[in-house]
């Protein structure tokens, strides 16, 4: 190696290339080599990218990194946070999604003359980038983009801009078209015809209301622990449902089978439905129409579930409340749990199983517990948003 030849040895957050002296390299992995014309000499774990809009397209920032540099990107990040408050502890092996597996994603849809882009943004900008093809989307999302096209071309007023969500649910694709589209008995006819013609689950317009349903022949629901719960329209999902697998079996690891357990974030009850049927779950969530679908859910098939409309932000279950279960599972958004946190880390529940989508929110909560007296025995990555800078894990907490 040259002395003026500078190695790769970590990414960054954003996805750029760190060399050894510091220097950041954009679509650089570890192992490169940065000569010192600022030219990158590939090395063993840079790969070339399988999709063609790499890197203009910002549904992906990793491409450029082989398995083993990406699985080592999720855990120097989760690292990194970890060490920012303090803490230090085992991090297993990233189980990570497949190409081709993402069932839920928001795109972007204008006009360009008489044509109709649709696709991702362009990193840091609001350039629109026409997928031609995808390597993160499930074949049966991507299916579905052409003839979005068309119907958009009809339906999409000059330079107005929409977002448009995509979900795989029980009964095929579900769509919601998100922005200001043409009205009147024609513009209504052409959807039903497009919906019915494509065999869609639902075809849901929000303008600014909230979502209407234009089309759904058969009531929408998507199956969680072998529970068919109604699917709200634009409804969170964990984003494969090999993620969703491993985050299941990573916090049942955790619990165990606890006669009673409190789910709190509860969302449409991924973790809630999965306990065993003799499990008595109480279940927290602030979106009453998640909590709805969820309580309705259970109901069908006679769940010990007692479900909760509760903001836990500003009405976190206190710690008196909390020792009432055997275990505890979270899964806040991306701000963290830190209200519910405090309390938690008062009470004495045996094991706690925190989900995270936020390094940096999940050290903070976890230094609270730990200062409370538990212990994070280990955290395992789950890299369901492949070749994506997002990172989820679960943490295993005991006391």
């Amino acid at each position: 190696m040259s002395v003026d030849s500078d190695p790769i040895v970590r990414v960054a957050a954003r996805g750029e290339g760190v060399t050894a002296s510091g220097r950041h390299v954009p679509m650089a992995a570890p192992g490169d080599v940065v000569g010192s014309d600022g030219s990158v000499s590939a090395g063993a774990h840079h790969q070339q990218p399988p999709c063609r809009h790499y890197p203009l397209c910002g549904g992906c920032q990793l491409q450029h990194l082989d398995d083993t540099a990406y699985a080592r990107f999720l855990v120097d990040r989760i690292e990194g946070g970890l060490k920012a408050q303090g803490l230090a502890t085992e991090i297993r092996a990233p189980i990570l999604s497949p190409p081709r597996t993402r069932r839920r994603a928001t795109l972007h849809a204008e006009r360009r003359g008489r044509q109709v882009h649709l696709g991702f943004t362009q990193g840091s900008s609001h350039h629109l980038v026409d997928l031609d093809e995808c390597w993160v989307l499930t074949p049966a999302l991507f299916a579905v983009l052409a003839p979005l096209r068309g119907l958009l071309a009809a339906q999409l007023t000059e330079s107005r801009r929409i977002d448009v969500h995509l979900a795989e649910v029980d009964q095929g694709i579900d769509v919601v078209l998100q922005g200001q589209l043409r009205d009147g008995l024609a513009a209504a006819e052409a959807i039903t015809a497009f919906s019915r013609r494509h065999k869609l689950a639902r075809l849901s317009i929000d303008d600014g209301f909230g979502p209407e349903a234009r089309w759904e022949p058969d009531p929408v629901t998507i199956t969680l622990g072998g529970v068919a719960v109604p699917m709200p329209a634009g409804g969170f999902l964990q984003a494969t449902r090999e993620g969703e697998a491993t985050l299941v079996d990573t916090v049942r690891a955790i619990i165990g089978e606890p006669r009673t357990v409190a789910d709190l974030f509860a969302g449409l009850g991924t973790f809630a439905l999965a306990m065993t049927p003799a499990t008595k779950v109480y279940a927290a969530e602030g979106a009453r129409e998640a909590l709805l679908a969820l309580k309705a859910g259970a109901g069908r098939v006679q769940r010990q579930l007692f479900a909760d409309h509760r903001d836990l932000f500003r009405r976190p279950l206190t710690a008196e409340e909390l020792n009432r279960f055997d275990a505890i599972m979270l899964d806040p958004p991306r701000a963290g749990a830190h209200e519910q946190t405090l309390n938690l880390a008062m009470c004495k529940v045996p094991h706690v199983a925190y989900v995270s989508c936020n390094p940096s929110s999940f050290a903070r909560d976890a230094k609270k517990l730990c200062e409370g007296g538990y212990s994070l025995d280990w955290v395992q990555p789950v890299g369901q948003f492949r070749w994506s800078t997002h990172v989820e894990l679960v943490g295993c907490f005991t006391r």
